[in-house]
């Protein structure tokens, strides 16, 4: 029986010094290294080409963004201010610090996370919020600063936009609009328009300053930069003469009727622009499992398309704004006028 152990015991020691497990110098040898030596005679047996492990685990660094990333992060300054990192950070809905985390840490989190999702669904953007960090950071940098002696205090106001025109003046000007010539009446939009600005500017701006820094005022005053954001796509469209005939059919007929004061015939000019005559102006055209009574006239052409673009809802938008403006600063008769909630 020892006999037939011992024999065993060399033919094991034997099989390890041929795979060159063991030898003279080495009496030990990790499993890992007798299932590897095991898996290269199973595919030695298979006729199968055993290929580098080394060279198999390491991934090409052009398919790999983050390998690239991670090989040069050592070297890479901190290109970013903390704040502008807790800006992108936000924006993606990514915590703005992890546990133990450092400045550069997260720094680096950010660019593993720009290179990884590069795209960012800007479409959810809050503007108005966006308008009053703006507002914030003016007062900010205004106490940082500190007011220069001798200079009035009209850092924190508002743009305006200087059109060197009056109200009596457009008034006359809108007895021309709609008659045929294009280039005149985008001119007299845009003119009405930035004059609205700039009344609602000029407004905001002659507040007390106390009033300006309470929540309602910065409100008020980030409301403004939003709604002017909104409308540049319209006063580009407007300079290069390329704004839709309906849609400037319909801001005609707005601008019309604002400037003879006819505020209710303005809103229904907007709501006749913004949705039309669809009965279901979102675009629904089947209600349940059957067809809805005269399911025949729903078509395309009913659905309100003006409000489904994104860029023109948004100066749509702000000029039902310079509507309410125009209505406060102007006002008429009762009966012609429309509530609102005074901006």
């Amino acid at each position: 029986m020892m006999d037939i152990l011992k024999a065993e015991i060399a033919r094991k020691r034997k099989l390890l010094e041929d795979k060159a497990l063991v030898g003279e110098n080495k009496k030990y040898f990790k499993r890992s290294e007798l299932a590897k030596k095991d898996e290269e005679a199973y595919f030695e047996r298979c006729g199968l080409k055993i290929q580098n492990n080394e060279e198999e685990e390491q991934p090409s660094s052009s398919n790999n963004p983050v390998l690239e990333l991670e090989l040069a992060e050592e070297k890479l300054p901190m290109t970013l201010s903390r704040q502008e990192v807790i800006r992108r950070l936000r924006e993606r809905g990514e915590p703005v610090r992890m546990f133990a985390e450092t400045d550069y840490d997260a720094f680096q989190r950010l660019r593993k996370i720009e290179i990884l999702a590069p795209e960012v669904n800007k479409g959810l953007r809050n503007d108005l919020k966006a308008a009053l960090d703006k507002i914030d950071q003016q007062y900010l940098h205004e106490l940082v600063a500190g007011p220069e002696p001798g200079e009035e205090d009209t850092q924190n106001d508002l743009k305006v936009h200087e059109e060197n025109t009056t109200i009596e003046e457009l008034e006359a000007l809108g007895e021309s609009l709609g008659q045929g010539d294009d280039d005149k009446d985008m001119d007299s939009i845009t003119k009405v328009m930035k004059f609205l600005l700039g009344v609602w500017a000029k407004d905001l701006n002659s507040r007390e300053d106390y009033v300006k820094r309470s929540v309602q005022g910065k409100l008020a005053s980030a409301t403004q930069k939003q709604t002017e954001s909104y409308l540049r796509p319209l006063f580009r469209k407007l300079r290069k003469r390329n704004l839709p005939a309906d849609i400037k059919e319909s801001i005609i007929d707005i601008i019309k009727f604002m400037l003879q004061r006819e505020y209710v015939k303005a809103n229904d000019a907007y709501l006749q622009m913004a949705i039309g005559n669809a009965p279901w102006p979102i675009g629904v055209t089947m209600v349940g499992i059957h067809a809805r009574t005269g399911r025949e006239k729903i078509f395309s052409k009913h659905v309100a398309h003006v409000l489904n673009d994104e860029t023109q809802r948004k100066y749509i938008q702000g000029l039902k704004r310079l509507m309410t403006i125009c209505q406060k600063h102007f006002p008429t008769d009762p009966s012609k006028c429309v509530e609102y909630n005074a901006l």
